[in-house]
């Protein structure tokens, strides 16, 4: 393994300091919950809204954290959904007169902790509301989940709400805007190679030379099989018809399509899949109106990529418009 690291088991906290340091008058690190916090928060005119998950995903969560999308995030370690008292500390930090709005990409271990946090900060008299991102269509269940993983299609559930929370929306609104979005968003992935956590020091899993694991999890998960190399356009057309098949999606729809990288595949080839998957979704009568390509929710240092769709209505389409402000341009 060759990584930038001192202390492996400081890795995460290492990161997260960086990340304040680089972004002094928007955001404020709490070391002792893992914590980023957005400078301004918590306001008293909007729901706060936050999330917390396993660290190694960045740009998800933590690098998030601005104007028009999270208030905070408190991630654990790598691939590690944080201490319950790392969100209840959260929680109160973030408590608004308008509530507190956690965001939880379906985790058995994600949702633990934030059911626990959550039911202690009612205890203490703060509103607080869940929402779960469910968008990923390769398995119904998985090593981590029971019913679908959360991916990629978080980062439009965050976009629009946080566009939301930002211009005053309350509480019913936010879950039933939250609901929406993820109800119209379906993510299909696949793994090139395995990734490396620090802490461990070696690959999750192997894959040989030829070989591709088509429907593989942000944390490693298997998918639904293992397949030679093909073709790019060949391992599109698979992720294209997983993700239109299971909504359905269908002629004339507007969509958004993102190409998401798992942290270790070149821009250039994304932009290639993304040329692809366009073309394949033209062919089918399916309207792109919007598109992402980059890294939004990575797995490390995984080569590999993710295809997302999101059907889209007027009212999705202007709050995925919306100004936004957060450490790295995501938009």
């Amino acid at each position: 393994m060759k990584k930038f690291l001192n202390d492996p088991k400081q890795y995460v906290p290492d990161m997260l300091k960086g990340l304040a340091l680089a972004n002094p008058d928007t955001l404020c690190y709490r070391p002792e919950w893992n914590l980023i916090m957005r400078t301004d928060a918590p306001r008293s005119d909007k729901v706060s809204v936050i999330q917390g998950s396993g660290s190694g995903h960045e740009p998800a969560h933590v690098m998030m954290v601005g104007k028009g999308m999270l208030d905070a995030a408190c991630p654990g370690d790598v691939f590690a959904a944080p201490p319950m008292d790392f969100v209840l500390e959260t929680t109160k930090l973030l408590a608004s007169p308008k509530g507190v709005l956690h965001i939880i990409n379906n985790y058995t271990g994600d949702r633990m902790a934030f059911d626990m946090g959550r039911e202690m900060a009612e205890a203490e008299g703060i509103d607080v509301s869940t929402l779960i991102v469910d968008d990923d269509v390769a398995v119904t269940d998985s090593l981590y989940t029971i019913g679908r993983r959360g991916v990629a299609g978080n980062f439009f559930v965050i976009k629009t709400v946080g566009a939301a929370a930002e211009q005053g929306a309350d509480m019913d609104e936010l879950l039933r805007i939250g609901e929406k979005t993820n109800s119209v968003t379906r993510t299909m992935g696949m793994a090139l190679t395995s990734c490396t956590p620090p802490a461990k020091g070696s690959p999750l899993f192997s894959l040989g030379d030829d070989e591709i694991e088509m429907g593989v999890g942000i944390h490693g998960e298997p998918g639904r099989k293992r397949e030679a190399l093909r073709h790019a356009s060949e391992i599109v057309a698979e992720m294209v018809d997983a993700v239109v098949s299971d909504l359905p999606f269908a002629r004339d729809d507007d969509v958004a399509l993102m190409i998401n990288g798992l942290g270790g595949t070149p821009l250039s080839e994304l932009y290639l899949l993304y040329g692809e998957a366009h073309k394949q979704l033209e062919g089918r009568g399916i309207k792109v109106r919007k598109n992402y390509v980059g890294e939004y929710c990575t797995s490390l240092d995984m080569a590999g990529a993710s295809v997302t769709l999101v059907r889209l209505d007027d009212e999705l389409t202007s709050l995925l418009e919306a100004p936004a402000e957060t450490p790295i341009r995501i938009f």
